[in-house]
């Protein structure tokens, strides 16, 4: 029970790090370059140790040897981990306590290991939950005092990989050599810097790692993204396309909300686009670039912004059941500002920067008025669908209730998978708070992109411009609706039933004009 005990209590500590590592805001896994700006060291046990970024990396397929030296073109094809300028720095008062003409005077040690390797760093196999090794486990031949204890994975010797860096004399910085890590086997890698020895405390760290796959500098779980955005470039263009033949057919007969409609479609297609050509440059080149991903961002926080408003206005009637918004513009338009605000400073955050170098707060304050907007939203477009739903069913309006109940179905349909799907995400992420799924990563942001897709042909298809628009516009005289759902009336009762329709189209002019 006792070693059981000990077993459990390491790997606690372990996935203490790791969780560390993904939560209290060190260098994350949504950059193949890691850099340091003079970070600290923060205790854990009886270590010290520092993040130095997670991925998901494929095995290589290549499997030569490597060297600091080999130029960009020679990895293609590996997958590695890069030391690039790493540097230590102690404190001054630490390294004047050492002779110039001493060697070894304080070690910091980068470890790699794969998640699933983590319960190898730590004592328990010697009944203990320590992480470094001490006098008394040195002596039973198992590990050298001062260091991190390491239990190699028979299956894949050599790992978890131990790269020693040492202090000289009582110099005050020391720089690692160059080193490429190769990865041959896939999964989920982990960085740490580490040091057991006191008198390091308060050590800081410069410098960068790359990251590296073997197709690309970009992450694993962000690599099947850019070919889902390449796909959707292509079905937006599709979409498109056909929108804008059919919007020339039939331009004469075109509404409003047509360009609205043409508006969002065009949109899409940039953003997608934008974000294919942002994913293909980052693989290519290893880093960001802050333009492209600023339009990318500006892009699709424009097209979610104005889907919202597609939603809100189809939902109000406009076009269909009222000539304007009336009132309601003002409204509506103040709502999707903020929105558009709310959204683009999130995005920014998280494409732009590291959402992990900020606190739980900090995101907190991002991702609630995000969501409360979103409530907002969802709960006005069904009040509004509901009174639609009602001034037709009033009027006997049958085309156009029909056409309403299809788009409330698809709308109740995307915002119950919406709802399940959040219930999936918040279970997928509390169940692997290391990442080890994170090859199936990429289907979370991908599903919200297919459901707007997917609402935005469903109001194609409904609201595609044909050579009938009484169909779905708006008109003053009820002639051509009553033709078209072919209600056979009394001319007492349809001389009643055009006079009340006329009373109700009075009534929601005056309507409009008081909201």
């Amino acid at each position: 029970m006792k070693q059981r005990d000990f077993h459990r209590g390491r790997i606690k500590i372990i996935t203490m790090f790791m969780l560390a590592g993904l939560f209290l805001g060190f260098p994350n896994a949504d950059a193949s370059i890691h850099e340091y700006r003079m970070e600290a060291f923060s205790p854990r046990s009886d270590a010290f140790f520092f993040h130095g970024g997670s991925e998901g990396l494929y095995a290589s397929k290549l499997h030569e040897p490597t060297s600091a030296s080999e130029t960009k073109q020679s990895l293609k094809g590996k997958s590695s981990i890069s030391f690039d300028s790493v540097t230590f720095v102690r404190p001054k008062e630490m390294a004047n306590k050492h002779n110039e003409m001493q060697q070894n005077t304080g070690l910091v040690e980068a470890i790699i290991l794969e998640v699933k390797d983590r319960e190898k760093i730590g004592g328990s196999s010697l009944k203990s939950d320590i992480i470094c090794c001490n006098k008394y486990h040195s002596e039973q031949g198992v590990c050298k005092v001062g260091e991190v204890i390491i239990h190699n994975n028979p299956d894949n010797p050599g790992w978890p990989k131990r790269i020693k860096t040492f202090f000289q004399g009582n110099n005050e910085e020391v720089k690692m050599e160059l080193e490429n890590v190769e990865i041959n086997s896939t999964g989920m890698y982990y960085l740490y810097f580490m040091f057991c020895d006191p008198q390091l405390k308060g050590t800081l760290i410069k410098g960068r790692t790359v990251w590296k796959n073997p197709n690309g500098y970009l992450p694993g779980k962000m690599a099947p993204l850019m070919t889902f955005f390449g796909v959707m470039s292509l079905a937006y263009l599709v979409l498109g396309l056909g929108w804008f033949l059919r919007f020339v057919q039939f331009w004469k007969d075109i509404i409003h909300l047509h360009y609205h409609i043409t508006l969002v479609i065009a949109l899409g297609m940039c953003e997608m686009a934008v974000w294919y050509f942002e994913y293909s440059n980052f693989n290519s080149t290893g880093s960001r670039p802050m333009g492209i991903t600023l339009w990318a961002v500006t892009f699709g926080s424009v097209k979610k912004t104005l889907s919202r408003l597609l939603l809100l206005v189809v939902s109000m009637g406009f076009g269909v059941v009222r000539p304007t918004l009336g009132g309601l513009t003002s409204k509506v338009l103040l709502l999707g500002l903020v929105y558009f605000i709310a959204t683009d400073a999130l995005e920014l955050v998280e494409h732009l920067g590291n959402i992990n170098d900020f606190s739980g707060k900090a995101k907190l304050f991002l991702v609630l008025p995000v969501a409360f907007l979103d409530a907002c939203f969802i709960l006005w477009i069904f009040s509004s669908l509901s009174k639609t739903l009602e001034k037709l069913q009033m009027r006997r309006n049958l085309a156009k209730l029909e056409l309403y109940r299809k788009f409330t179905n698809a709308l109740a349909v995307s915002v119950l998978l919406s709802i399940a799907w959040i219930g999936f995400e918040l279970y997928f992420n509390a169940t692997d708070p290391l990442s080890e799924l994170w090859q199936i990563a990429w289907i979370i942001p991908a599903f919200w992109n297919m459901l707007a897709y997917s609402l935005l042909v469903v109001i194609c298809v409904l609201w595609a411009p044909s050579r009938n628009p009484t169909r779905y516009a708006y008109m003053e005289e009820m002639d051509g609706d009553s033709d078209e759902e072919g209600i056979a009336l009394t001319s007492n009762g349809g001389d009643m039933a055009m006079k009340l329709e006329r009373q109700a189209i009075g009534d929601d002019l005056e309507e409009d004009k008081r909201e």
